[in-house]
């Protein structure tokens, strides 16, 4: 693939403080982040969008997005799926939602270096990593969650296991911060990295059609290296359109910002930052009048698909527009050790 370097410019149209306002503005009193006003919050879009407030600035925001989390845990560790202003909408416990919040926390102590936050935060990282590894099967794939009954769904995701291997990460980073030993994780961590490296068949291959199937493995750091360029541009053709973006889905025509920021994302993590800045540049005009950004949109007619403006989406093009142009101590968060 041949690319101009001439994107690099368009760092300039991303309106850092715009961008975060917005989040700020979707954020309730309490700290909840709905995806959007008068949605639901999800846990994981919620520590996703408090991520973005760090790296626009809004600290504070962000600090009583987390105590929210803290605040709404179940005494097993985990969260339900979805909450509706503070009341809990479904009660699936999802083990990748859980798990996230180590994410947030981490994300949070690299900007601010306050290591008050991870020991009041402690607690509930600790609760929630044990409760999304009771849920690690015999082969080290995750299932992905509870039934509302309590009941296993003994179904393991992809997208879900590779985000935990990065939320193992950072929980295993916050432990030794905090000289907490936890040397059953990083066991933990290396079953998981194993099946998704070796183990395909124990996940839910249904999902392959989805763009984030493709590259949370290389995202999360569990494939790396030229394992992880073979997996990137064997299916690059399926999930790019240039000049545009990351379908959502291979085989439909909806270009979605969260995930080509992702992408981004991913191709940070890996090194390639040229390549980073060029696909953020595909998308940095995609966005309203207010500074925030579309979610998605069909090709090539064009269509704004969903009009929402949606809180995490904005917080992913932050946490891109970060590793590409370095603008926090957290720039590097996701990138591959060398």
């Amino acid at each position: 693939m041949e690319y101009s370097l001439a994107g690099r410019w368009l760092n300039q149209s991303i309106e850092i403080n715009a961008v975060a306002n917005f989040i700020a503005s979707v954020q309730k009193t309490d700290g909840e982040i709905p995806w959007s006003d008068g949605d639901k919050t999800d846990p994981w879009d919620h520590v996703e969008a408090a991520m973005g407030l760090s790296v626009g600035g809004y600290l504070n925001e962000a600090y009583l997005a987390y105590i929210w989390m803290a605040s709404s845990q179940n005494k097993d560790g985990s969260w339900y799926a979805s909450y509706r202003n503070g009341v809990a909408e479904d009660l699936t416990r999802d083990a990748n939602f859980s798990a996230y919040i180590a994410v947030g926390v981490w994300h949070y102590f690299l900007i601010t270096g306050d290591t008050n936050f991870l020991r009041l935060m402690w607690p509930c990282v600790k609760a929630a990593i044990r409760f999304t590894l009771s849920l690690q099967a015999p082969e080290g794939n995750i299932y992905w969650a509870l039934n509302r009954d309590g009941q296993l769904d003994p179904m393991s995701l992809l997208t879900g296991s590779s985000s935990i291997h990065f939320s193992l990460q950072c929980a295993l980073a916050i432990a030794s911060v905090l000289d907490e030993k936890q040397s059953e994780w990083r066991t933990a961590s290396d079953r998981l990295k194993y099946a998704i490296q070796h183990k395909p068949h124990n996940f839910n291959m249904t999902k392959s059609r989805y763009a984030m199937d493709w590259f949370y493995p290389i995202l999360s750091g569990a494939v790396t290296g030229v394992a992880a360029k073979r997996r990137l541009f064997k299916s690059w053709k399926r999930f790019i359109v240039e000049g545009q973006g990351v379908k959502c889905v291979s085989d439909r025509p909806w270009v979605t910002i969260a995930e080509t920021a992702e992408l981004v994302l991913t191709l940070a993590a890996m090194g390639s930052d040229n390549l980073a800045a060029i696909i953020l540049g595909w998308v940095t005009d995609k966005k309203y009048d207010n500074g925030s950004y579309w979610c998605g949109y069909t090709w090539p007619d064009m269509v704004i698909w969903p009009e929402e403006k949606i809180a995490w989406t904005n917080a992913a093009v932050l946490l891109a527009a970060d590793a590409v142009y370095r603008l926090t101590p957290a720039c590097h968060l996701f990138r591959h050790p060398e």
